[in-house]
């Protein structure tokens, strides 16, 4: 079960989602925590914004966890994030050492409803987190905060149905 600062912080990804969805983009926002609790870094989706399709928030503060923390410090933090990692995001996860991720929705989930609202078949198949990056520690989905990803992408898949920008 998850502490209410843990939820603060599923719901501050929820923020940066919706951030994202405002600029044009996938609505996907994380959070970057250190061991003590303390966030660090967040970040959005800006696939569309700026053009580049690898712009997932979970490589930026994967990228910013190397550039400033300790293999130690990266061990002990936590990624916070509104949807389970893509494949590109597990490894990258991975291979920056980065302890812990915990999500509010799950790929399968995100799968789900790109049916339900009609959109097209994600273009990377959805693989759950633990398949791409076995020794990291997993999290979610976290049904009490799903209903509001959930109704972020369902504004996003009503906008484009391809799903991306």
């Amino acid at each position: 079960m998850l502490s209410d600062t843990e939820l603060g912080h599923l719901r501050r990804c929820i923020e940066l989602a919706a951030e994202a969805l405002a600029a044009g983009d996938n609505p996907f926002g994380s959070v970057l925590v250190s061991s003590s609790g303390d966030r660090l870094a967040e970040d959005r989706n800006r696939e569309t914004s700026q053009a580049d399709p690898m712009a997932h928030p979970e490589i930026e503060l994967a990228r910013w966890a190397v550039a400033r923390l300790s293999p130690a410090e990266r061990a002990g933090a936590t990624v916070f994030t509104s949807g389970e990692h893509c494949p590109m995001c597990a490894a990258a996860h991975a291979l920056a050492g980065i302890g812990r991720i915990v999500y509010v929705a799950s790929s399968a989930q995100f799968a789900q409803w790109r049916t339900e609202f009609g959109a097209p078949q994600a273009p990377v198949t959805a693989l759950p987190i633990q398949q791409v990056a076995p020794g990291v520690v997993v999290e979610g989905p976290v049904p009490e905060l799903t209903a509001n990803i959930r109704e972020l992408h369902r504004r996003r898949l009503g906008t484009d149905p391809q799903g991306h920008g």
